[in-house]
């Protein structure tokens, strides 16, 4: 017998069953505790039989499945023995990021379960949404980055074209570090390689039943990828023009320098401790973007619409701020709201969304091009710079060098000389004069439509 009872921080189990993993949820959306497998309900040893190893192995790799967000770090697993008996014990801290739920069902009271007494209780939807909440208020300086070989190359290059001066002290500067002295959640962001991968979709039609172009824009600083994510939102933005006596009179899509500050707030603000990106999607009628997290608990949605919120990553607001991305807090909304009426937002409890529509309703997308396109450089003997610049020329025919340059974190000279290796190897070719002319791919490497 062991020194414990069931209680609100102890749980036993004869075997391995089937709700293990709402226990570990229980116990990460409260104060934490343990759990014994291979104790009876009055704390008996009656041991295990099989193989312990095998079993551990088994408890460890449900555990990090099945439960979402990522627990790693936030448990241990042992194996004890008493009287010839052996039998685990799993010791499970407070999670930071709660609520904690089962992978793939979503944060609803049948997924998220919390410790009262002894037993495992399902959560209701206030509790769940009031956890959430709290979490934002979580900041990422906190959260340990899951690499520690990050460099920032890239980000250096951007600070240095703003005029600053690059110091030994850059990355303790700008929050990069734990407590501990590890690179944190911020770091992992701004590094030059993570796995953050933010999409954007464009359909066919007016919903997602038929995806026409999927762009990836990530894995690298997040710097960059906004970088990306602004430019192709400005090379869709097509121009549409009306005969009219006396005069031509144009119109965009969509009001681009308002869009933009939608992106930037999209991913500024978004929850990245959820792990999930914003989303950025074209319809044949509209554009939509959506960030994860939802509106901070102390403002409601008329005080947010007003211009008032608090940055839920103050460190990225920092850089973004530094970097010209981003002005004041607040005044992004003003901005967009000057041009679009307020019924563009549309709040839920988990994340918001801008939906925004075109000027020209009767806009509609080239319905012959219904394929996802999907191109791969693997059978070419070309570096990242060059293989980055033929996705930009593909993008955006009419980018200069200086564009470029930026896009990717190098030198104009740098791009020089890789511009003149890929128009003497046929991959790309000028059209047209220097000032008005544009880029086009010759070679686009292999194509499929998966």
């Amino acid at each position: 017998m062991i020194e414990t009872i069931e209680n609100s921080r102890t749980e036993f189990k004869v075997k391995l069953v089937d709700d293990l993993e709402e226990s570990v949820i229980a116990f990460l959306n409260k104060d934490g505790g343990n759990i014994y497998i291979g104790i009876d309900d009055n704390g008996n040893i009656v041991g295990l039989k099989n193989n312990i190893d095998f079993l551990q192995r088994k408890v460890k790799d449900l555990i990090i499945s099945n439960i979402e967000p990522s627990v790693l770090g936030l448990f241990d697993i042992e194996t004890l023995e008493k009287n010839n008996k052996k039998y685990l014990k799993i010791t499970i801290a407070k999670g930071y990021e709660t609520p904690y739920h089962i992978k793939g069902m979503g944060m609803t009271p049948d997924s998220c379960f919390i410790r009262v007494g002894s037993s495992n209780e399902k959560m209701d939807e206030h509790l769940i949404n009031k956890m959430f909440r709290e979490r934002t208020k979580n900041s990422l300086k906190n959260i340990i980055s899951p690499r520690q070989d990050l460099t920032f190359r890239d980000l250096k290059i951007y600070y240095v074209e703003k005029g600053f001066e690059i110091g030994d002290n850059f990355e303790k500067q700008l929050g990069f570090y734990t407590k501990d002295g590890k690179y944190n959640y911020v770091a992992y962001l701004l590094a030059d390689e993570n796995s953050a991968s933010i999409k954007v979709a464009k359909y066919v039609g007016d919903d997602v039943d038929e995806l026409m172009e999927n762009y990836e824009f990530g894995y690298c600083s997040l710097v960059k990828a906004t970088y990306r994510v602004l430019e192709k939102f400005r090379t869709e933005n097509k121009i549409y023009a009306k005969i009219t006596y006396p005069e031509r009179k144009e119109q965009p899509m969509y009001d681009y320098n308002a869009v933009r500050e939608v992106i930037i707030n999209a991913i500024v603000h978004n929850d990245w401790s959820t792990e999930y990106p914003p989303k950025f999607e074209f319809f044949s009628d509209r554009l939509e973007i959506s960030s994860f997290g939802g509106i901070q608990s102390e403002f409601t949605e008329e005080e947010f619409l007003e211009g008032y919120s608090a940055p839920k990553n103050p460190e990225l607001m920092r850089v973004f701020h530094d970097l010209e991305l981003v002005e004041h807090l607040g005044t992004g909304i003003r901005r967009i709201l000057k041009k679009y009426d307020k019924s563009i937002y549309n709040f839920f409890p988990h994340f918001i969304r801008v939906s925004i529509k075109y000027n020209q309703n009767e806009f509609k997308y080239n319905k012959s091009s219904k394929e996802v396109r999907k191109i791969s450089y693997s059978n070419m003997e070309l570096t990242n710079v060059q293989i980055g610049i033929i996705k930009l020329v593909e993008d955006s025919p009419n980018i200069t060098q200086d564009e470029m340059a930026k896009l990717l974190g190098v030198t104009a000279r740098t791009i020089r000389n890789h511009i003149k290796h890929l128009v003497e190897n046929e991959y790309i070719k000028r059209i047209g004069a220097d000032k008005n002319g544009k880029w086009i791919v010759i070679n686009k490497g292999s194509e499929n439509n998966d």
